[in-house]
């Protein structure tokens, strides 16, 4: 509960450091924003390799998979599309609501409530004894299959964000050529895996990906850049390497601590969106960003709107497993509720294509307010979970 406590309070820190050193560092503060994406990207990288080293699958099996898949496809979209129907239709004026341009931001704007945190939930339930039940067991593969499908779904959204293109055929190969990589030796390299090793790999995976990005600007110039998230790559990587678990205090702690200082990274990068007028809202070059601030009794009632939403998107494995009990299959979506890291990370790269006004705000007040009510959440699966199973 402090892990989840911490990082809604260093988001919110960020957040407001994000409106205050613009003014006092003046022109210096753009040499702050480029060092302060390096280490937001080589921090989600870190993130990632973790969440990755959790995907165990026994592949001989992989067509018993199929169905969970399905279910946690749907579990990611369903709160995705409730979110971005109505960032368009509530958030936008009637005029926009055909537009493609409006579209394509707010669906990936609105994707930041499509993962669910893993590896927050997963400590959380382990540390209320609920390991070795059914629940536990497919919220882990749910939750997987879950972030995974959220990193797939992010490639054509930045495809249709760049247009059509050949380097999009470039990125299309590239995320092919990682998911038969990841399948292909799922579980196979004995490499170092303390957290100072997976800090290595995450600043090498950033490294390449912005290496080809700054290679690929130079030879075609900065529309022709070939620019891949370090979302996938670093997710692979954690597949691949054959997972040694451990339970060791002091790496538990640097775990942590990278993931805090991610969350306070994430909110540092945020825009500068108090005090804005309507001749500085001219200048942006997106639809969302250039839609008027509103008060802070308008946006607090959006963040509860988006989280009931986000919520009731994720109560979708409930009507699926018919052969357990109503109250396990609850307790199951219930605990598909929990956002953290990899949310935030959707919001980052959403800030690279310039996202920004009511929504990306709403969208980062959404994801602390459910980091906030996480233990609630997982207090309340234990509470049906102990029904359920008659304990």
């Amino acid at each position: 509960m402090k892990k989840v406590l911490s990082f809604s309070l260093v988001l919110m820190l960020g957040l407001i450091a994000s409106q205050i050193l613009p003014g006092v560092l003046g022109d210096n503060y753009e040499m702050l924003r480029s060092g302060v994406n390096a280490l937001l990207y080589i921090c989600l990288s870190f993130i990632m390799i973790n969440v990755g080293r959790e995907f165990e699958l026994d592949k001989s099996r992989w067509r018993t998979y199929a169905g969970d898949y399905f279910i946690a496809m749907a579990t990611a979209a369903m709160p995705w599309l409730l979110i971005a129907l109505y960032y368009v239709f509530v958030l936008l004026p009637p005029e926009l609501w055909s537009s493609g341009e409006a579209w394509k931001e707010n669906l990936l704007l609105s994707r930041f409530a499509a993962p669910t945190s893993a590896g927050i939930l997963f400590t959380m339930l382990a540390a209320l004894k609920l390991n070795e039940t059914w629940m536990y067991r497919k919220i882990q593969v749910l939750a997987i299959f879950d972030d995974l499908d959220t990193i797939i779904l992010m490639i054509p959204l930045q495809i249709m964000m760049i247009g059509m293109r050949w380097q999009l055929f470039a990125i299309v190969l590239i995320v092919f050529l990682l998911l038969w990589l990841g399948w292909k030796k799922l579980d196979t390299y004995e490499m170092p895996q303390g957290w100072y090793s997976i800090l290595f790999y995450a600043i090498v995976i950033f490294g390449l990906t912005h290496g080809i990005y700054l290679a690929t600007t130079h030879l075609f110039g900065e529309d022709g850049g070939i620019h891949i998230e370090v979302l996938l790559p670093a997710f692979v990587w954690g597949m691949i390497l054959k997972t040694k678990h451990s339970e060791s205090k002091h790496e538990h702690r640097a775990a942590d601590a990278i993931s805090i200082l991610f969350m306070f990274l994430v909110g540092l990068s945020m825009p500068l969106f108090i005090g804005l007028d309507s001749s500085t809202l001219a200048d942006v070059d997106s639809i969302t960003a250039s839609q008027p601030m509103m008060s802070w009794g308008e946006i607090a009632l959006h963040v509860l709107a988006v989280s009931l939403l986000s919520n009731i998107g994720k109560l979708f494995p409930m009507f699926f497993y018919r052969d357990h009990k109503l109250i396990e299959r609850l307790a199951l979506s219930i605990g598909m509720f929990t956002r953290g890291e990899v949310g935030a990370g959707v919001i980052f790269i959403a800030l690279g294509y310039n996202l920004g006004g009511p929504a990306l705000i709403i969208s980062v007040l959404t994801l602390v307010l459910n980091l906030i009510l996480t233990g609630i959440f997982v207090i309340w699966v234990k509470k049906l979970a102990l029904k359920a199973y008659g304990k």
